[in-house]
């Protein structure tokens, strides 16, 4: 069985604990960062998402200086096709990795929102993105594999004896992380990732859903090489009521603006229609401590682990036992939310996983 890792989450765009409710937002500065990553690795958390976005900082950036701030964590920073060079982010991602001391992964993403792909210049479709996406992938991993210079003659890219320096510390890369629902996102995770992280669902559902990426996986011979996770919300405290009062009061506030926001901004991603559609129709509760209510307010991930710790614990056994490895985690606010889960969460874990964590 592969070892257990869990991820967190790094809010460069700001915090919350109510989302529509001004005095509870807290804004995006250095010193929240800060706090966040010192808390997540002080958890235990391996690696930390960086996310992107027109609200979000610059993620290359912002990593970049986190890696410089922090020992252990890895930062899982997105490569999002069109946006750079595939020559320029291989030997990008090869610096990072150098200087680091190997402390990067990278999430591929296509983009969920299309009238901000738009606005950013990229004219692409999303599934010509994909295509893009498979071809600056396979540019990245030629490059930091070919003994010699690269030539690749592609749709849309052109690359005549290329080569890089320097090449990355971690081998043979750093590892792959995709995020996505639809078809194209799993044949491109079938072909490349190290990781293909779900967003929330039933377990019944996401150990189907292993089974059939396997299989997809099985034609490039990657079958045993790709792993399995999940991108979840987490609220835990000491008392079940006291986590329930704190979901209720991050979405109690949340405007009907908001609200709007997330069925109709989102509405081209496989992914966000997945969790739309859960919440339509299972309510606000999955499992007993698996909550939808986020997803009103949220995109992406939306789907909430809510309880106790042992409720905690026992909501994300289920989907390890599914044959999930890997958990990006976030939680509000995620710096108390990080040492939280760190305490009172990933011992219970330890325990009944034992020889799958990492001391």
């Amino acid at each position: 069985m592969r070892p257990l890792e869990f991820g967190w989450y790094l809010p460069t765009h700001g915090d919350t604990t109510a989302y529509g409710l001004p005095e509870a937002q807290v804004p995006g500065s250095v010193e929240l960062c800060e706090r966040v990553v010192q808390a997540a690795e002080v958890a235990g958390f391996e690696y930390l998402l960086i996310p992107v976005g027109s609200v979000c900082w610059e993620a290359w950036i912002a990593g970049a200086f986190m890696a410089a701030r922090s020992s252990k964590i890895k930062p899982l920073i997105a490569a999002r096709p069109g946006y750079i060079n595939p020559v320029l982010m291989a030997k990008m991602i090869s610096t990072f990795d150098q200087m680091s001391g190997g402390r990067i992964c990278i999430n591929l993403i296509a983009g969920q929102n299309e009238s901000e792909v738009e606005a950013e210049g990229v004219r692409h479709a999303k599934e010509e993105r994909y295509a893009l996406m498979e071809e600056e992938v396979s540019i990245l991993k030629a490059l930091w594999s070919t003994r010699g210079p690269v030539h690749f003659d592609g749709k849309f890219h052109k690359v005549s004896g290329a080569f890089i320096r320097p090449r990355p510390l971690q081998q043979p890369h750093p590892k792959f992380y995709l995020g996505g629902g639809s078809r194209q996102a799993w044949e491109l995770s079938a072909r490349h990732s190290d990781v293909h992280l779900f967003w929330g669902d039933l377990p019944e559902r996401i150990a189907a859903n292993i089974a059939e990426i396997r299989e997809l996986a099985r034609a490039h011979g990657r079958q045993g090489e790709i792993g399995f996770g999940m991108r979840l919300q987490v609220i835990c405290r000491e008392d079940e009521k006291d986590a329930w009062d704190a979901a209720d009061q991050l979405v109690r506030h949340a405007t009907e603006r908001q609200k709007q926001e997330m069925k109709t901004l989102y509405n081209k991603s496989e992914a966000n229609l997945r969790v739309q559609q859960i919440a339509r129709e299972h309510g606000d509760l999955l499992l007993p401590h698996l909550w939808t209510g986020i997803t009103k307010v949220r995109p992406g991930a939306g789907i909430c682990v809510v309880g106790n710790p042992e409720q905690c614990a026992a909501t994300l056994q289920q989907f390890i036992d599914a044959g999930c490895h890997s958990f990006c985690l976030s939680g509000y606010l995620h710096d108390e939310e990080a040492e939280r889960f760190g305490r009172l969460i990933r011992p219970i874990l330890a325990e009944n996983n034992r020889g799958r964590l990492a001391a």
